[in-house]
């Protein structure tokens, strides 16, 4: 597959190493910065043409007219909107995605389609991380929380620890402790590694598990891994930009929100925008203004500045002072198995969340759905069963006569309404949902494959 990409910033960079490590792709660099391009060339297997993404001439000469899809992810909304229209009319580039990061523009989907700006999928990243943030608040202990089949399965990732009841017994057991809930354990990882998730692996303290369940069973089954996992109550957000602002306007109702802003006039017009929120105007890794905010009794201490330092220290503050569970975000994906060992929770890079909204539209065959785990190494997948048995290589078929890549795991289908935690014996029907845990993504070919729509 063809792929152009247009900006090399830190998504940008990260999405074309992404892309690039699978053989099967072609991928193309488009920036204005020409030492930025040399060294992404130097380090990754891709192709770079150095100018404005928007210019007919430069997207000609990066091969617009051969990309299969064009990912527009520089840091100007209206270049990438341009890109978008330049690539359609001129070049007919069959997919167009676009990062828009304004919320003006997000806020009328009328702009864009067929018959206006020529962009098939959005993309914010901005809204992403601030529900993802939202969704590891909601569901204390987690790891990871990743919505599956329009929010009716959950993939959640939570760290054996404090005395959980499961720790110390077998898989097997788990239905004993989840009264009137049920869920599929698709992957473990001890130090590190993945280990097998059969009914006889006995779970150890400071395993990551991740499974599968209905939205209402996950904290039930956090609650059998970890034994604190009380609801969140009192928040405190660091930074009052994009994310901070998006994440106190959705937590203010349910929770007691506290937001601090370094920059007075920042903080002032975010207080305008809330309204049940307390913006403090400070500094967020001052230990004085914590302690006077009572950052002890806080459940989530959230660190989303634009500065990836500030976050790190306040953060990791907040969490000496205290606080039970701190996040910080992060610019560079490395960074998170470091950050994550030592005193912070969880760090979120918004690279690879932007990432798994790409996949999906990358993928072939009938995958709706790709989230990135493990740092890009793993996928979670969401696939349709299609056609009819026979002439369908999974349709009919029941899960363990499936020639499934080594590790991989169906976990649950869905059909209709109905949510079926998968075993070996369970037959899949055509238009089914299939959610899959992939703990190599270098077998994507192979569940591709698998999935793919047979010929007429």
């Amino acid at each position: 597959m063809k792929i152009l990409i247009l900006g090399a910033g830190q998504v940008g960079r990260t999405v074309a190493r992404h892309f690039s490590r699978e053989e099967a792709n072609d991928v193309t660099v488009v920036d204005i910065d020409e030492d930025v391009l040399r060294d992404l060339q130097d380090r990754f297997d891709v192709h770079t043409v150095a100018g404005n993404a928007a210019h007919p001439a430069v997207l000609q000469a990066a091969g617009a007219a051969e990309s299969d899809i064009l990912v527009a992810l520089t840091n100007s909304d209206e270049v990438n909107m341009v890109a978008c229209e330049v690539a359609f009319w001129l070049f007919r580039t069959p997919t167009k995605i676009a990062r828009i990061r304004s919320a003006e523009y997000a806020a009328k989907p009328q702009l864009f389609g067929e018959q206006a700006i020529a962009v098939d999928v959005l993309i914010s990243p901005e809204q992403l991380v601030t529900e993802y943030l939202e969704r590891l608040i909601h569901h204390p202990g987690a790891l990871q929380v990743l919505e599956f089949a329009a929010g009716r399965v959950c993939l959640a990732g939570a760290r054996a620890e404090g005395g959980g009841v499961l720790i110390g017994h077998s898989l097997r057991e788990l239905p004993d402790h989840v009264a009137d809930g049920e869920a599929r354990v698709v992957a473990i990882y001890r130090g590190g590694r993945s280990v097998l998730a059969e009914g006889d692996t006995i779970i150890e303290e400071g395993d990551e598990v991740f499974f599968l369940a209905a939205p209402g069973d996950v904290h039930r089954i956090i609650g059998v891994l970890r034994r604190e996992n009380t609801r969140v109550r009192r928040v405190i957000i660091a930074g009052g930009g994009s994310i901070g602002l998006r994440l106190a306007r959705a937590l203010e109702h349910t929770a007691q929100v506290k937001l601090i802003e370094h920059d007075v006039r920042r903080a002032r017009l975010v207080s305008e925008q809330l309204e049940n929120t307390i913006v403090l105007a400070g500094d967020a890794s001052d230990e004085e203004l914590l302690i006077e905010e009572n950052i002890d009794s806080v459940d989530v201490f959230a660190a989303v500045t634009n500065s990836e330092e500030a976050n790190i220290l306040s953060a990791m503050l907040a969490k000496r002072l205290g606080a039970r569970k701190v996040m910080a975000l992060v610019n560079k994906p490395s960074y998170v198995d470091l950050i994550e060992s030592g005193s912070i929770d969880v760090a979120i890079a918004p690279q690879i969340i932007t990432i798994g909204s790409l996949l999906a539209h990358v993928r072939r065959g009938e995958l709706v759905r790709v989230h990135s785990l493990r740092r890009g190494a793993a996928e979670a997948i969401e696939a349709i069963a299609r056609g009819e048995e026979g002439s369908s290589r999974v349709v009919g078929r029941q899960v363990c006569e499936l020639e499934l890549p080594e590790g991989a795991a169906i976990g649950a289908l869905v059909r209709g309404e109905q949510v079926i935690v998968a075993h070996h014996d369970t037959r899949i029907q055509s238009n089914d949902h299939v959610i899959l845990f992939l703990p190599d993504r270098r077998h994507i070919d192979a569940i591709e494959r698998l999935f793919m729509r047979a010929a007429p």
